[in-house]
């Protein structure tokens, strides 16, 4: 008879079939056969306890079946599916499917899908972790209790088929919160004064008459044109130079976090794609050894790594680079979320001689840019510091003091194989004490700026640090927001729509703990606590539920209805329905009326700022070009620009006039200085009264 393996993946069951040859039958379940129903609670509430009401979906019934029969005739059954409690539960509601004790069966576990690790797991099996079964569970009842209760309420007070959920919602809101913060900002003006002494050296000014300099201590041109007039005549000396060697030290090796990080912001890969192209590495490619996994399970906190891996490394390390890039002792790095399983592993590549140049010949142009990505990172993890010297030279007058920075790279270390993008920056070799010649000062306009948008990789890292999740979660959510249209990402950044801000305003006055990451972070922790056996599930259900089920039918009654649309007498280009505007938190909106079915929106506030607002079309003509002068606004304020933008960029902060400059004959600005109207040079800047 043959022995039974299970898995979730169909992948994943071909290339352990290729390790194993015909002594097992390895079928897969294609993920959970087991789920609470789509059109139903699915929970069931007796006595203060949760009985979860399980369906076997239509889609799986042919998997059962199949996985029945096999079972019937086979000596032993084996349960692989992924060591988390996702893959706990997978195994676990397979075993209830097919009517077998799941705590009898073997469970396997391995990091890798390579023909060692597959062998020793069947070796050493143990039992479904029903403490992690219970979390799993707990979670997915969390969810269905806060999406199915609050959901509805939200179609009956705002519009139909909107969603609420315990992370994601959360994760909304820090969305949210940051575009608040950016349209609350107003930007300020500040200066900086630069030097250039002979022969090219650049420098800053750091202190004026005794004082340090930072970075918006200067507010306006006039006090940092007064401090240049005191500065530009002075006897200048080089006052100190400093050099001091510095290590940048390696990275850890990739969890999931950030992976995702990294492949967006070096790949541009979305976190979905990203998981997407891990999953297929991990579950099984060609390779010059034949079908294997080539990388470790991709869904991971941890940054443990086995020591025969460190071992390979090491070996490989010296090989290629030398002695000089091997550290004396292994590289090893601490995961710092207290929660991280750390029986897990990081992500690392499973076969060191599948090098990305032998990779090439077998992966496809984004498995190879994303098996590289990892396969670097953690080759380099286990190499020598790089090590810089840093250089400065402060040059010194009576009333100021300036700074020049500098760097050289005294040995690559890891860079060897990671690169560095940083050049060397070199300062001449100079004297302290010497006379030092300055060849300019030059006063330079700034002015601050908003906070940024999320991208996708900083609102991960950001999920992460307030334990907002966990790394199965954070690639769905953004998923999830994106479907839901809370949010769009336009250039790398997350927008949200203003429907967004209305559901989230309507949760942070009525359920703001669903919205709050330290609630959302506390519910995590004690997740962990049911997964490592020291609390019940059912009695951190029965907690959350009573008060959040009063507070949604409380809500039922008083919660205002926010439902306001008005027919705009257009059609939806997509769908044909009619387009309804509706008011959101931060103004008027336009929305299909086949909701959910269609979700089209179109944001009237952010489309009319697309283009700059022509305020007074000047009688003066463009330097540039010869058009006109127009003044419009920015976030910034007031400005003046060529009404032939973006063909021409002639741009000016002051009101140009058709006043000649003396000096060079280009146009003169009007603008107050020392509380008097004057004169400026657009382009000299030389100056006269008005």
């Amino acid at each position: 008879m043959k022995n039974l393996i299970i898995v979730e993946s169909p992948t994943k069951a071909k290339t352990i079939k290729n390790f194993l040859g015909d002594d097992y039958l390895i079928i897969a379940s294609k993920g959970h056969v087991r789920d609470l129903p789509a059109n139903s609670f699915g929970i069931k509430i007796e006595d203060d306890n949760f009985i979860p009401e399980y369906k076997i979906s239509k889609d799986h019934s042919n998997i059962i079946k199949e996985i029945k029969e096999a079972a019937k005739k086979s000596e032993k059954i084996y349960i692989a599916t992924d060591e988390d409690r996702e893959g706990e539960a997978i195994g676990f509601h397979v075993a209830m499917a097919i009517g077998q004790k799941p705590e009898s069966l073997p469970r396997i576990v391995f990091h890798e899908i390579t023909k060692n690790a597959i062998l020793n797991a069947l070796e050493n099996p143990r039992k479904i972790d029903l403490a992690s079964v219970d979390a799993q569970q707990a979670r997915r009842l969390l969810d269905r209790i806060v999406g199915y209760k609050l959901s509805p309420l939200l179609s009956l007070k705002i519009q139909k088929g909107l969603s609420a959920g315990r992370v994601q919602s959360s994760s909304l809101k820090l969305v949210i919160d940051k575009e608040r913060e950016i349209r609350a900002f107003k930007s300020e003006e500040y200066w900086s004064i630069d030097a250039l002494f002979k022969p090219s050296i650049e420098a800053e000014l750091i202190e004026f008459k005794n004082s340090a300099i930072d970075k918006m201590d200067i507010k306006n041109q006039e006090e940092a044109e007064k401090i240049v007039k005191s500065l530009e005549f002075e006897e200048y000396k080089v006052e100190a130079i400093d050099k001091k060697e510095r290590k940048s030290s390696p990275q850890p090796p990739f969890m999931t976090s950030t992976l995702q990080q990294s492949a967006s912001s070096v790949l541009g890969f979305s976190p979905k794609k990203t998981m997407m192209i891990a999953q297929s590495l991990y579950e099984g490619v060609k390779t010059h050894e034949g079908v294997s996994g080539v990388i470790t399970y991709m869904r991971t906190d941890s940054l443990n790594v086995a020591q025969e891996a460190i071992q390979n490394s090491r070996n490989l390390i010296e090989k290629e680079f030398g002695k000089k890039y091997l550290p004396a002792k292994p590289n090893i790095y601490a995961t710092k979320n207290k929660g991280a399983q750390e029986a897990h592993e990081a992500i690392r590549p499973t076969i060191l001689s599948f090098t990305p140049e032998i990779a090439k010949k077998y992966l496809s142009a984004d498995e190879l840019k994303l098996y590289t990505l990892i396969y670097n990172r953690f080759v380099a993890s286990q190499m020598t510091s790089a090590i810089y010297e840093s250089q400065s030279i402060i040059f010194v007058c009576k009333n100021g003091k300036f700074r020049a920075s500098g760097r050289k790279l005294m040995f690559d270390g890891f860079y060897r194989i990671l690169g560095n993008s940083d050049k060397d920056r070199l300062l001449p070799e100079l004297e302290v004490g010497k006379e030092a010649k300055l060849k300019s000062l030059t006063p330079n306009q700034h002015f601050t700026e908003p906070p940024s948008r999320y991208s996708e990789a900083s609102l991960i890292k950001k999920l992460e640090s307030l334990g907002i999740g966990r790394p199965s979660t954070y690639a769905p959510t953004i998923s999830l927001l994106t479907s839901r249209k809370y949010i769009n990402v336009e250039k790398k950044q997350i927008v949200p729509t203003d429907i967004a801000f209305v559901v989230t305003e309507l949760l942070e006055t009525n359920f703001p703990e669903i919205v709050d990451s330290s609630f959302t972070s506390s519910m995590e922790k004690d997740l962990d606590e049911v997964a490592e056996n020291q609390k019940n599930w059912q009695q951190l259900l029965k907690e959350f539920y009573k008060p959040f089920n009063e507070k949604v039918n409380d809500g039922k009654k008083s919660i205002q209805s926010q439902k306001v649309a008005t027919p705009t007498g257009e059609k939806c280009p997509e769908c044909e329905s009619d387009l309804l505007l509706r008011k959101g938190r931060f103004g008027e909106f336009v929305a299909c009326s086949g909701f959910p079915r269609c979700k089209y929106t179109k944001n009237i506030k952010a489309s009319v700022e697309k283009e700059p607002k022509e305020v007074v079309k000047l009688d003066v003509k463009c330097p540039a070009c010869g058009g006109s002068i127009v003044e419009r606004s920015s976030r910034r304020g007031k400005f003046f620009g060529c009404g032939s933008y973006p063909k021409c960029k002639f741009i000016s902060t002051y009101e140009p006039t058709n006043v000649k400059c003396p000096k060079c004959e280009y146009l003169m600005a009007k603008r107050v200085y020392k509380e008097k109207e004057m004169y400026e040079c657009i382009k000299c800047k030389h100056k006269e009264d008005a």
